[in-house]
């Protein structure tokens, strides 16, 4: 009986080490696909979580009210202007008892920035300064408008609203998200339109 000869088993060898580095190459190409689109899954499903909760804070603001020491009058908290705006509102993310403080800020070329804290009867400016900002979506940066009504009950946007003036809330914030690069990103621009709850006896 013949067996096999040894250039035969040298050429069944290096076959098998071809198919087997072929397969592996193929595998990994597979699993950083897979991995790929995970994550862009993930980024997407946080952004989403993110928008829909900053929706909700903005419905749920609140016309909280503090005094001043200096001039003893009382002050609503709300201060919107182009590309920031802080508020209190009724929703928190951990949900948490109380009232919580918002903060939003636009950082140009970075993306919107988020701080949140524990609104007392005081001014929450202090405490809103002292916490550590947390990157909230870093593909898009902020634009912010009110909506208000005149006197002769027609509405308009105004691009700040100085709460310790008007001493209200407007009647809807509009969030334009715009990202920071849509040719690479292929994101698109967001709008949020949310109706202050607070103001629901009045019509928009």
């Amino acid at each position: 009986q013949q067996g096999f000869t040894l250039i035969e088993i040298i050429l069944s060898l290096a076959l098998t080490a071809m198919l087997l580095s072929l397969l592996s190459t193929g595998m990994y190409g597979v699993m950083n696909d897979w991995e790929d689109d995970t994550t862009a899954l993930d980024d997407r499903l946080d952004e989403t979580i993110a928008i829909l909760q900053l929706e909700r804070a903005l419905q749920g603001a609140f016309p909280h009210s503090y005094r001043n020491d200096d001039t003893l009058g009382r002050y609503v908290y709300f201060q919107g202007e182009d590309e920031s705006l802080s508020w209190v509102s009724t929703v928190s993310p951990q949900r948490s008892g109380g009232l919580t403080a918002w903060q939003l800020e636009s950082v140009r070329g970075e993306g919107v920035y988020l701080k949140l804290a524990p609104a007392m009867s005081d001014n929450p400016s202090p405490r809103l300064e002292s916490t550590k900002p947390r990157l909230l979506l870093p593909n898009y940066t902020a634009q912010f408008s009110y909506l208000y009504e005149e006197l002769d009950f027609s509405k308009r946007w105004r691009d700040d609203w100085p709460g310790q003036e008007l001493s209200a809330l407007p009647l809807a914030v509009h969030v334009r998200l715009i990202p920071l690069d849509e040719a690479s990103t292929g994101d698109e621009e967001l709008d949020i339109v949310a109706r202050v709850r607070a103001n629901e006896h009045r019509s928009i």
